[in-house]
């Protein structure tokens, strides 16, 4: 294809955008919380603190009965186990690990079982009421309560000492402060005069430490980024809601003086509205799928303990923003538990059912609903998640569920999210069927929350298995979240379904973007074009990229890239990573063999482009880490096409069909 024709693609593409191909609502404008609920009005529709009672106290025997007996079992089977679990030690060289090391997982594995535990007993607790579980409950909090800090060590550089180990006199509120903090409210709250039965210093100390350790610190800083308050680039990402949902919580059960609590809760505010001021109207996250689960999913929490604790006073579920900010979940739903993994996401991602459903209840989207309860079962109901409250809330919700098991899951047929900070489009053979051919690109900037340098990439799916596939990120380590985080493979263009050109790979940084992108869906095709030319520094000598990524339903998708260079060169790729074997089979046919990872046995989809200009070889990538070995197994392949010949402009086109 000649340049010029690039030119007129682009030109009429935009042109059937205009003419209506594209629809543009008007934006939705996200709620306002704290102009709309001031402190002194707060004061007056929150609940008093002993008068909330958001799910069932030990005290409530009728309340727990209620509990299905098959979940009843389970929670106690679980606070067996962990009655019979020692209280891991953390001591200071395994706090140290992570500055001399960089590994995050041996001191968070050992801080995490110990709020488990506690998490387990409590429940098995409420179960029985027979207080065979009360001391071990009072191992735990006091454990906890005597730790150093409840600060991972990954997030203790926020603190002004030197980073190793924690400051004691200056407690950081990071995810897992917050979520301690709110595992001992819910413990307070839950088991009340119980505990008076181990000691009567046990409350006590819970509502000190809780304290000092979050609440005073909360209320006295302003200058936590996650908090949204200070100048800093970029909006606030999952950070926010995450702990925002755990502070007022913990406030809500935890302070006494009415005036305070209306207080904190105003200043929960505060900080949520800087979150959901800048957030895409369309709802999308580009944090990607499961990053949802803390961000927008612990949005709705924070949302549903306001609802619940003044009484339905404060309700912001029909405003669109919010719902779509729910819809996200689905919207990027492939099949079963695979996702559009954007971002830092995995491939695959487990939901929390119960949230998902009553998400779907509050904002009065069905799909929504039915996303958390089709196929529902005792043995999907999900103990092991860290967030008590959250548990509880879907604990006391599985009835509703339960009764709506046998609704089809949402699989939109066409779904695009046009937000600059993501540009996504999903389109699939039929609506609500994993059958056939599935495909997802997108355009944005190299600049998003948990950000990989992919713009442009696209991934496909045969029959709801994975062919060509975004790899997800590797596990967490000190380099991770640092300035050598593009050092990181899986991080890299290159292993995305991508080009590089004359040795170079796409930069990070907002500079780095998609330009003049393009969608349109119609019956039997849905099309996303953009330029991806900016997305490479100036040495890559690209004029322009032009890259179309569309389905004709039915038949294939194709990864169509019309593109000029400054001068000719040979040294170009494309990039296709794929978890299934391939083979050529004949000059421009690869067989891919894709029964190794979520296909049936016998799935072979077949990949096909020009012979006569491009060449094409087969990389194998082995993989050991386990964050990658969990939706991957132990390697994936890496297609690399490359020129038979200098070339200054053309056309590579790639098809993917049955």
């Amino acid at each position: 294809m000649r340049i010029a024709a690039v030119g007129s693609i682009v030109i009429a593409m935009m042109a059937l955008a205009v003419t209506g191909a594209v629809s543009q609502d008007q934006p939705a404008k996200a709620p306002t919380l704290a102009a709309d609920w001031p402190a002194a009005i707060l004061q007056g529709v929150l609940l008093p603190r002993d008068a909330w009672r958001p799910v069932p106290s030990i005290d409530d025997r009728n309340g727990w009965a209620r509990v299905a007996p098959g979940l009843r079992a389970r929670i106690v089977r679980r606070a067996e186990r962990a009655l019979n679990d020692p209280i891991p030690a953390l001591p200071a060289t395994l706090f140290l690990d992570y500055a001399r090391t960089g590994n995050r997982g041996r001191f968070e594995s050992a801080m995490f079982a110990r709020r488990d535990r506690l998490q387990s007993l409590v429940m098995g607790e409420c179960v029985e009421d027979r207080g065979r579980f009360l001391d071990a409950i009072a191992d735990a909090v006091w454990a906890i309560a005597e730790e150093s800090s409840w600060t991972v060590p990954a997030h203790q550089g926020a603190q002004k000492a030197p980073a190793g180990l924690p400051d004691t006199i200056e407690p950081v509120v990071d995810l897992f402060s917050a979520q301690t903090a709110h595992a001992l409210a819910w413990a307070w709250y839950l088991l009340g005069d119980r505990l008076d039965k181990v000691s009567p210093l046990v409350r006590p100390r819970i509502a000190r430490e809780i304290e000092r350790r979050v609440l005073a610190p909360y209320e006295a800083r302003d200058d936590w980024g996650w908090m949204g308050f200070a100048r800093r680039a970029g909006r606030p990402n999952n950070w926010n809601p995450w702990i925002n949902s755990n502070v007022l919580a913990a406030a809500l059960f935890i302070e006494p003086d009415p005036t305070r609590r209306a207080r904190l809760t105003h200043k929960v505010l505060r900080s949520l509205d800087a979150f959901l001021g800048p957030y895409p109207d369309d709802g999308s996250c580009d944090e990607g799928p499961a990053y949802w689960g803390r961000a927008g999913a612990s949005l709705f929490e924070t949302l549903e303990v306001l609802h619940s604790a003044t009484s339905g006073r404060i309700d912001y579920f029909s405003n669109p923003v919010v719902a779509n900010i729910g819809r996200f979940i689905y919207r990027v739903r492939i099949a079963d538990n695979w996702f559009v993994d954007v971002g830092d996401s995995g491939a695959r991602v487990g939901i929390d059912r119960g949230l998902v459903f009553r998400y779907g209840t509050a904002v009065g989207d069905s799909r929504l609903r039915a996303m958390g309860s089709a196929g529902a079962a005792e043995e999907t109901f999900d103990l092991e998640d860290r967030s008590i409250g959250r548990t509880l809330f879907s604990l006391f919700g599985w009835e509703a569920l339960a009764a709506e098991r046998a609704a089809a899951p949402p699989l939109p047929r066409d779904v695009w999210l046009p937000h600059e900070d993501m540009q996504l489009m999903a389109a699939r053979d039929r609506e609500d069927s994993t059958d056939g051919l599935y495909v997802a690109a997108w355009g944005s900037h190299n600049a998003q929350s948990h950000n990989h340098n992919d713009v442009g990439n696209a991934i496909v799916f045969v029959d709801g298995a994975p062919v060509l596939v975004d790899v997800g990120r590797p596990t967490y380590t000190a380099q991770t979240f640092s300035s050598r985080r593009y050092e990181i493979w899986a991080m890299q263009s290159a292993y995305h379904n991508l080009p590089t050109i004359n040795g170079h790979m796409q930069k990070d940084g907002a500079p780095f973007r998609a330009a003049s992108v393009v969608y349109q869906a119609r019956e039997h095709s849905a099309t996303l074009m953009m330029d991806i030319a900016p997305a490479y520094p100036a040495a890559a000598g690209i004029k322009e990229w032009i890259r179309i990524v569309g389905l004709e339903r039915g038949r294939l998708v194709a990864i169509s890239d019309a593109f000029a260079m400054a001068a000719p060169t040979r040294d170009m790729s494309m990039n296709l990573i794929t978890p299934c074997e391939a083979s050529e089979t004949e000059p421009g046919t690869l067989r891919l063999a894709c029964g190794r990872v979520g296909g049936r046995p016998d799935l072979a989809v077949f990949a096909r482009f020009n012979p006569t200009a491009q060449q094409a070889r087969v990389e194998r990538i082995d993989l050991d880490d386990r964050a990658l070995t969990a939706s991957w197994g132990d390697h994936l392949n890496r297609i690399v096409l490359t020129p038979r010949e200098a070339v200054r402009q053309g056309t590579w086109k790639v098809t993917i069909s049955k």
